[in-house]
């Protein structure tokens, strides 16, 4: 299954990145190719973005239902296509390691299914590392941004 995974260190106490994480209208803006998400229930939502799977451009969305909030260390979730055929799931895990600093793990993987999906599962492989790597790097830098605008 194609995946991608990605450690970042942030200088914040755990309960500062948990109370930023638990609210997804925080983050997920923050999304590479973000263009909306709307809430249905605390558990399950729609997400829409552009991606770009090999040459095409093209909007995609991703039913979200979160399986567990585990404050302040972890959510996991499911994902399923809408208007693609998509499945995957992915979590985002806190661990304190002092106590003004947490490293976040964020994974993610998803594997596209039909007459495309061999095409798209090898672009996928070298895609979803990416766009976790920039979907963590851009929750830290904002996590940072806030906490030093409070100061």
């Amino acid at each position: 299954m194609p995946s991608g995974m990605y450690l970042v260190e942030v200088n914040l106490p755990i309960n500062e990145v948990w109370n930023f994480v638990k609210d997804m209208d925080n983050w997920a803006p923050l999304i590479p190719g973000y263009i909306q998400h709307r809430k249905f229930t605390k558990r399950q939502s729609t997400w829409e973005f552009y991606s770009i799977i090999g040459f095409i451009k093209k909007k995609i969305s991703l039913m979200v239902t979160i399986k567990e909030w585990i404050a302040p260390t972890k959510v996991t979730f499911n994902l399923k296509g809408v208007n693609e055929n998509f499945s995957g799931e992915g979590y985002f895990f806190a661990e304190a390691m002092d106590q003004n600093k947490t490293r976040m793990t964020f994974s993610l993987e998803i594997t596209a299914g039909g007459t495309m999906g061999g095409m798209v599962n090898k672009f996928l492989k070298s895609y979803l590392p990416k766009v976790t790597e920039e979907m963590a790097i851009a929750i830290s830098t904002k996590l940072e941004e806030l906490h030093n605008a409070r100061r």
